[in-house]
């Protein structure tokens, strides 16, 4: 469900006391883009740059990154360092949080390099590790439990991204910094892109949770009788329910918000888990009186085996499915359940039912999404060329959803530079609307 806003968290490492600020992947809402970040012996030390992604193609679909430029007369080992404390927190490293995982995109081979700091300035030597690939993202596996770190605390980290003499300027895109086991295994349990946006027609649709349609009033996410927690949090500037410590939760929307979908085929929901080994999906319908325990409720629960883990899933279950459920004109409770009962961990996204099947395979890709400067102050310039469909129309609305501009087009591309000087500072978002749906970019305007 979008809605921006700022969203301050701490992660506890498993088998460690100390808190890191964690996943580093530079959103709004998340870590990294408000941090202190240094630049050193990089000759005049160009700050590091919060940027739009070069690329949201492959395996890094974020908004925002992270810029390096490395000077030409900048030394090898010219890098960028968080500050300590206050930025990335405290972490220690042990069998539970010993590599450190790093996405890169550069136009050259080398080493890219990573070190860890102590409040007293103790640093043992960085490891290495060159990438393997240009002008494309790649994911780097810094293996820190081959050095003895007993006792030591860290609150810096510090990034080398071109470990090499250069003969001129480069630059380096970094993301998505993740703590993680030594099996590679990572235990982070917050995924680090947001679920897909549905695509389906508005009046095609009953919402109960997205950021695309107009939602139905649901009187509670969690019920008072439910054996789990829920919060609500901030995955790419994008409003998910998180539930933990999940046996079963109830989400129920009563009364004259009771959900007559008689003329609904299907109920939808995106769900990403870290840790579940199955979990069950239960409608129940409370009948003509609208009541529950009136003697007319029905009900069906369905049960996902071993459903695959650390990636959203997009269920689209036909009500059909659901053979107990044979009534469906005040569909008054979803109820939720996890495998091994009382560890679930569950994010949930875009809760609607629908009269047509989602068409998964029917979403727009494009060959290049650019927009930048962004943060921008003068003007934003778009580069976009759609994939798989052609771009219909194109907009910029503001925070309260009103419309700055629009244009309808019959294309493949958007080659434009949109002057914003006259745009108060705030964040913006831009539409770009194909045949097969829509992308959104957030937009920053200093």
């Amino acid at each position: 469900m979008k809605k921006l806003h700022i969203l301050a968290t701490a992660l506890l490492i498993s088998g460690s006391t100390v808190a890191q600020n964690l996943p580093v992947d530079f959103e709004t809402g998340g870590h990294g883009a408000n941090w202190t970040w240094t630049t050193f012996e990089n000759d005049d030390n160009p700050a590091l740059e919060v940027v739009s992604n070069p690329s949201s193609s492959g395996i890094n679909t974020s908004a925002t990154v992270a810029k390096f430029t490395a000077r030409s007369t900048g030394q090898p080992w010219a890098g960028c360092e968080s500050k300590h404390g206050t930025d990335i927190g405290e972490y220690q490293i042990d069998e539970d949080n010993s590599t450190i995982k790093i996405m890169v995109y550069k136009s050259v081979l080398s080493d890219v390099g990573i070190k860890l700091v102590t409040a007293s300035g103790w640093a043992k030597p960085e490891l290495k590790v060159a990438n393997t690939k240009t002008n494309e993202w790649e994911e780097l596996t810094f293996d820190f439990s081959t050095v003895n770190h007993e006792g030591m605390t860290y609150d810096q980290i510090v990034i080398f991204m071109d470990m090499n003499a250069r003969s001129a300027e480069t630059v380096s895109y970094f993301d998505n910094i993740t703590f993680n086991a030594a099996d590679g295994g990572s235990n982070e349990d917050e995924p680090l892109v947001a679920a897909p946006d549905p695509t389906l027609p508005a009046e095609d649709v009953i919402s109960l949770f997205s950021g695309v349609y107009t939602d139905v009033t649901v009187n509670t996410w969690r019920t008072d009788w439910s054996v789990g927690d829920l919060a609500e949090v901030d995955i790419q500037g994008n409003t998910t329910k998180k539930y933990t410590n999940l046996d079963y939760v109830g989400i129920e929307a009563t009364g004259d918000n009771s959900i007559d979908a008689t003329e609904m085929n299907y109920v939808n929901l995106h769900a990403w888990t870290p840790n579940s080994t199955a979990y069950r999906i239960k409608l129940v319908d409370w009948g003509t009186d609208n009541a529950f325990g009136g003697g007319d409720d029905v009900e069906h629960e369905i049960v996902f085996e071993n459903p695959t883990q650390g990636e959203w899933i997009e269920h689209n279950i036909a009500l059909s499915d659901f053979t107990g459920l044979t009534t469906t004109s005040n569909i008054s409770q979803i109820i939720l359940a996890s495998l091994p009962a009382g560890q679930g961990i569950i994010y949930v996204d875009n809760v609607y039912f629908s009269k047509n099947m989602v068409n998964s395979a029917s979403t727009p890709t494009f060959d290049r999404f650019s927009v930048y400067p962004n943060p921008a102050t003068s003007e934003i310039n778009l580069d976009i060329k759609a994939g798989n469909t052609q771009i219909t129309a194109y907009s910029i609305t503001d925070l309260n959803g009103r419309t700055i501009l629009s244009e309808n087009l019959t294309s493949t591309v958007i080659n434009k530079t949109i002057d914003t000087r006259s745009l108060q500072g705030g964040v913006y978002f831009l539409s770009v609307t194909t045949d097969l749906g829509t992308k959104k970019q957030r937009i920053l305007i200093q």
